[in-house]
């Protein structure tokens, strides 16, 4: 394990936002999502991509941070996702969870427009210095359509406030590059948004992971995580598959949308949660639901 003590580590679980029939937020859901967390040490990326940051309100989302801020322990942070394609409310949104008492604020690019890397390197340094506060750069190819160069990051890694990486694009060279960059830095850390290359990246020298799958086991990454603790890397890579199964089930063969109403589905079935999506997003349909359930009947997992 690293010797260097780093303010942001560990396993940070990108939340899905629990709602009710009515679309609001289920308050009773988050707390109990939370305590399973907390039992579990995992923390939670809130309003994040798997949370549906992009369509909840200024309110809802204040309404959202302030129950998992009011059910988080001591061995929990509070990550909260922004995600917006107006720079004045980003700054608006990260100051209003900042002062809600967030712990770190995570940022995406805008993702409207195709930016050049001066671009993307003074958006994060014009949103750093006006939130004045923890900030963790989100990369996330896949719904931004655009990737950040390393040569960016390492710049705005030197800036006061921007101290972390969370990398979500699947490209290996890309992982271990940043991870040889970063894991002597004190100042800044770097977590795997791979899900299936949690147990590689930690292997490598990553600060932490976020997979998503951690919604509905997080029993599997506490126990990744003793193996990982112990220097047993063979027994933690057997958690790393069981993950990828279970995380085939609800991503195999569907869009972004559709896998994450079938993880709330899987989550609904264990009393987690109900499986209601905020629009444009929508339950799924009754032939993808059934198949959902059969693959996951057909795992012989033990929970």
């Amino acid at each position: 394990m690293k010797s260097i003590e780093k303010k942001y580590k560990g396993v940070v679980v990108p939340m899905i936002t629990p709602l009710t029939e009515q679309g609001n937020i289920d308050l009773e859901a988050v707390a109990r999502i939370m305590e399973g967390f907390s039992k579990c040490n995992i923390s939670p990326l809130v309003l994040g991509t798997t949370g549906e940051s992009s369509s909840f309100n200024m309110a809802q989302s204040k309404e959202m941070l302030a129950v998992t801020i009011a059910s988080k322990q001591k061995n929990q942070k509070v990550y909260a996702g922004v995600v917006n394609n107006c720079f004045d409310e980003q700054v608006a949104y990260a100051k209003t969870f900042l002062d809600q008492g967030a712990d770190a604020i995570v940022a995406t690019l805008p993702g409207y427009y195709v930016l050049t890397a001066s671009q993307m390197k003074a958006h994060f340094i014009n949103l750093a210095d006006a939130i004045k506060g923890d900030l963790i750069i989100y990369n996330i190819k896949a719904t931004t359509q655009m990737s950040i160069p390393i040569s960016v990051i390492e710049v705005l890694s030197r800036h006061e406030h921007i101290l972390g990486l969370k990398d979500s694009e699947r490209d290996e060279e890309r992982l271990k590059n940043c991870i040889s960059l970063f894991q002597e830095r004190e100042d800044f850390s770097y977590f795997c948004g791979w899900g299936a290359k949690s147990v590689d990246s930690l292997s490598l020298g990553a600060d932490g992971i976020v997979p998503s799958t951690g919604n509905l086991v997080p029993t599997f990454y506490s126990d990744m995580m003793d193996e990982v603790a112990q220097g047993n890397w063979e027994k933690a890579m057997e958690w790393q598959k069981i993950t990828d199964q279970v995380a085939q089930v609800y991503q195999g063969g569907k869009t972004l949308g559709q896998s994450l109403a079938a993880l709330k589905l899987l989550m609904a079935e264990r009393g987690s949660c109900q499986p209601f999506m905020k629009p444009p997003l929508t339950m799924l349909d009754d032939e993808m639901r059934q198949g959902v359930f059969k693959h996951w009947e057909n795992l012989e997992l033990k929970f």
